[in-house]
């Protein structure tokens, strides 16, 4: 394999001999694959989303929920054959969608699992948003539902929370490549068979930040083509007690201001409320479903 050019950190590691900077090798590994129901829901329905979390990550956020398999490491490694097998258990539960997370670093090898399956329901790509143009062009025709975050606009924040200075520079083209793949929504009952969702976790102390995001959306996609998901269930993970000015939930006068100013702005799609902010919500990685 040559050097590894999937993600903006463009490690160049040959994975089939070392782990790049997402942690992985060039085999799959996964984690979980069941049915989640805390999605938006227009993904999670009534049957829920049938949900793949695979293991590593191109990012490096200091408050991931989810650390033990983006940087711990758990998971199952699976052959192409493999995963699709796993899809297809997945979609014979009845799920109403594939909702893979984090795949950006499997991408051929996902792919490859997919051409087998031939899945009949609807792919959701749910992804940190720092992705390369390049890469989410070889997913065109394949992506449904794109459900990415925009986390940040500040570089200071990026590469302080995520190390990822460039983050908005790389999540921003890689949104709008999105919306051009999906530039509008597509709906069977109360249920998103395709479009765009944009994701943003509101960060304590991070406000204007917020906004700014906010502003982005605003001013580079019409407010019927896509949803916003506004997201309140920021909870302080250990490795925040080195960041002081995260290591707390969430103000009610934070979220309500971001809220606000989205509603201002006239965007449709889903806010959270307050009591989101719970471990809770987190799913097991106790390799169900491999």
């Amino acid at each position: 394999m040559e050097g590894c050019t999937l993600c903006p950190r463009m490690c160049g590691v040959d994975r089939s001999v070392a782990v790049g900077y997402c942690g992985s090798g060039v085999t799959v590994k996964a984690a979980r694959a069941a049915k989640h129901h805390w999605e938006e829901p227009c993904i999670s329905g009534t049957k829920g989303s049938g949900t793949v979390f695979f293991s590593g990550c191109t990012l490096g956020c200091v408050f991931c929920q989810n650390r033990e398999i983006s940087r711990g490491g758990i998971g199952i490694e699976l052959t192409a054959e493999q995963l699709a097998e796993v899809f297809q258990r997945l979609e014979n539960q009845g799920v109403h969608n594939l909702n893979l997370v984090t795949p950006t670093h499997f991408t051929p090898q996902i792919l490859q699992a997919i051409s087998i399956a031939k899945p009949s329901v609807p792919i959701v790509m749910n992804t940190g948003g720092y992705e390369l143009v390049e890469t989410l062009r070889k997913w065109e025709g394949t992506v449904d539902i794109y459900l990415p975050d925009l986390k940040y606009v500040s570089a200071q924040l990026s590469g302080t929370y995520s190390a990822a200075p460039n983050y908005f520079e790389m999540a921003s083209r890689a949104i709008l490549e999105m919306h051009r793949q999906q530039p509008k929504l597509v709906w069977e009952g109360d249920l998103l068979k395709k479009g765009l969702i944009v994701r943003h976790l509101v960060l304590p102390g991070c406000v204007q930040d917020s906004l700014a995001v906010l502003e982005f959306l605003d001013k580079h996609l019409p407010k019927d083509s896509f949803l916003l998901s506004l997201m309140s269930q920021y909870t302080p993970t250990p490795v925040c007690a080195a960041h002081k000015a995260i290591n707390r939930r969430v103000t009610t006068y934070e979220y309500r201001k971001v809220a606000d100013r989205a509603a201002e702005l006239g965007f449709s799609g889903f806010a959270q409320d307050l009591r989101s902010a719970k471990e809770e919500y987190t799913p097991p990685f106790d390799l169900e479903g491999l």
